[in-house]
């Protein structure tokens, strides 16, 4: 890498404190320093990459940075400046919302449009906004390629797509995600996010074998085309002696609740509150389990506020006849255990003074409470149907389990939800067409699209890949984060434009192993094939070794008390700074299939007279467009100087190094 001189006499550096961060005008801390010349005096700010593309880049180009100048960085805004930092070059391949079509003839083609299209374009016709236009092929296969798959287009990939002039390319190239391994991984990912799978959280441990075999249940389910309506009634209504063996029985093992009465309602309120939130996206159902909804949410939710308690008991019944044993397995101290979960012989009892919830207390001439579904058209068991079965035959038959998955992955596409928080339903605030008293407004931004995609969503099966399939396809997902004219800040509930995203920890560092063709294995115990972190069953404490620093520093989140977050922070910079994951890949190493994407450059671009196209290539592979007039010209003046062989490699280094911290390389636009 680069060196400076005369290192001893630079200054002190300060840390910039952590800026909040959201979509919009969020921010990403760098650090203040001020390195020294020869003369002592400051060569200026030392920026990631500003190193070979910032005012005093020239300077440190001729004299090098070291890897502890790369540990000082500044606060920068991102949302707005990674528009500006990483613009594409022009707009190769760009077309209209409708191909061909001016604003005025789109608004008028809206009855023609598909779901998602005709509803959103009508939204933004009725408030006056105009819609951005649509994203260039260049930023669409990068998006599209991390939102379903979570890695960046590959450099053959993206030229391809590029270059092919044939209409319907970037649906076959939708569909050639959706049929990867990388799409069943990233996807692994969410529900495993989604339903809370990890080794252990403060009531209940899982162990690694418990939590592998729900991880490998999820991932055989995806990878099969498994309906997401079946996923969910296996995970409710499953029966088993050994929950280590059989992965969709720790979707139950995952309500137990310790320190409960011995009558178990603890855990039944818990898996009750599990299935409302993960599957039917209410959460306000915890509260009503504990009391009842008046004077606790009438500020909060129309519906919420009308129920009761007894209400929460019906739906906690459906699980009171489910028995979990903890069964110990032979060893030293029988510390490890496997659950077995089988069908019990009571309704829910009101019979409590103790436990993790206040007292449960007969009401009237009510002792014990049968379950009665207490969401849609309601329902109860039929004759001789097991408790489970019957639960999840009811919720997935209810409208709202469907507004809710789609509102969860709409949410991952477009950055907020049709409804937001995604987990806070008001059932009472959802019909466009019944509207709430004042002073409630209707809750999601889009209610007639919202009952529209869930109706497709049953329609398709409940598969998966085609509701992602629809979204991914439609005009509103491809437009461009960039905005020309006056942005109003209300057209955000709109989607008149794609909200600028960080990337997850996972997507920067199988991105980084993809780019640089250096595999990162990890070791994992239970699990073999590991060479990708979206591979990974778990986001707590794993991997072990110095991954989990970096995985961790982008906060990725625990899946039980700490959701993943987008924030910027200083762990964040220095590691893709500093860290020597990332420093060794960008080194020109190996040979045959294991050569690095530097010796590949270096190989292929043998003298300066082929620095231009060493460059664009690197661009196009690690951010996945070419350089700006002004990157190329920095870029070609920093290669220039490597008059030899060693220097030439160094300063390929250098350049691959700057890209990494490109802030266009960890967000998504």
């Amino acid at each position: 890498m680069m060196r400076i001189m005369n290192t001893s006499a630079r200054k002190a550096v300060v840390v910039s404190t952590l800026a909040a961060s959201g979509w919009m005008g969020s921010s990403i801390v760098w650090s203040q320093a001020q390195e020294e010349n020869a003369d002592g005096k400051p060569l200026g700010v030392v920026h990631a990459e500003c190193a070979l593309f910032g005012p005093k880049g020239e300077q440190y180009r001729a004299s090098g940075l070291d890897a502890e100048s790369r540990r000082r960085h500044r606060l920068t805004e991102i949302t707005e400046q990674v528009l500006a930092m990483s613009a594409s070059s022009k707009t190769s391949g760009r077309r209209d919302v409708v191909p061909g079509a001016s604003r005025t003839d789109l608004f008028q083609q809206l009855d023609q449009m598909g779901a998602i299209d005709g509803h959103l374009f009508r939204a933004m016709q009725d408030a006056g906004a105009t819609p951005a236009a649509t994203a260039d092929d260049y930023t669409f296969a990068r998006r599209v390629s991390l939102d379903l798959t979570g890695r960046v287009p590959t450099y053959a990939r993206l030229v391809q797509l590029i270059n092919d002039p044939a209409p319907g390319k970037r649906a076959r190239y939708i569909d050639e995600l959706l049929n990867t391994s990388e799409w069943v991984d990233k996807w692994t990912m969410f529900f495993g996010d989604l339903f809370k799978n990890t080794e252990n959280n403060t009531q209940v441990r899982k162990y690694n074998e418990g939590r592998n075999a729900f991880h490998l249940y999820i991932k055989n389910s995806l990878a099969a085309g498994k309906p997401y309506n079946v996923m969910a009634t296996e995970m409710i209504s499953s029966t088993g002696t050994n929950s280590w063996e059989q992965g969709e029985v720790n979707w139950n093992v995952g309500g137990i609740v310790t320190g409960g009465p011995r009558t178990g309602q603890d855990i039944f309120d818990q898996q009750a509150a599990n299935v409302a939130e993960s599957f039917l996206g209410i959460s306000h159902e915890n509260c009503i389990l504990c009391h009842d909804g008046r004077r606790h949410l009438d500020t909060l939710s129309l519906w919420g506020k009308q129920e009761t308690r007894l209400e929460s008991y019906q739906l906690a019944s459906f699980f009171s006849k489910t028995a979990i044993q903890r069964v110990p397995v032979a060893g030293p101290g029988n510390r490890a255990y496997y659950r077995a979960v089988n069908n019990n012989a009571a309704n829910y009892p009101l019979n409590t003074t103790t436990g993790n919830r206040p007292p449960r207390a007969p009401i009237g001439a009510i002792s014990n409470v049968a379950p009665e579904y207490p969401f849609y058209n309601g329902g109860t068991p039929n004759p001789g149907e097991p408790y489970r079965n019957a639960l999840a035959r009811l919720l997935t038959s209810d409208i709202q389990f469907s507004r809710a998955a789609v509102n969860y992955i709409w949410r991952e596409f477009f950055g907020r939800g049709l409804v937001e928080p995604a987990n806070q339903f008001d059932l009472d605030r959802l019909d466009a067409d019944n509207p709430p008293p004042e002073p409630w407004t209707i809750q999601p931004t889009n209610p007639r699209l919202l009952n529209a995609l869930a109706r497709d969503f049953i329609e398709a099966g409940f598969d998966l890949k085609a509701l992602m399939r629809q979204i991914t396809n439609s005009q509103a997902y491809q437009l461009s984060s960039a905005y020309e004219g006056a942005w109003n800040p209300e057209w955000e509930t709109l989607f008149a434009r794609k909200f600028v995203r960080r990337l997850w920890a996972e997507e920067i560092a199988d991105s980084i192993v993809q780019i640089s063709n250096l595999p990162q294995p990890y070791v994992v115990a239970g699990l073999t094939g590991i060479n990708f972190a979206m591979q990974l069953p778990d986001t707590k404490n794993v991997p072990g070794g110095n991954m989990l620093s970096f995985l961790d520093s982008f906060l990725r989140g625990n899946r039980i008390e700490e959701d993943r977050r987008s924030d910027g922070s200083v762990p964040q910079v220095l590691n893709l700074m500093n860290d020597a994951f990332v420093h060794n890949r960008t080194r020109a190493s190996g040979t045959g299939s294991a050569t690095s994407l530097a010796r590949q450059l270096l190989n292929k671009y043998t003298t300066a007279a082929n620095d231009s196209a060493l460059i664009a290539e690197m661009f196009l592979t690690v951010l996945s467009r070419n350089p700006t007039e002004a990157e190329l010209s920095v870029a070609r003046s920093s290669l220039a100087t490597g008059t030899n062989t060693a220097l030439r490699q160094q300063r390929t280094e250098d350049l691959l190094w700057s890209l990494y911290n490109k802030v266009d390389f960890i967000y998504e636009k």
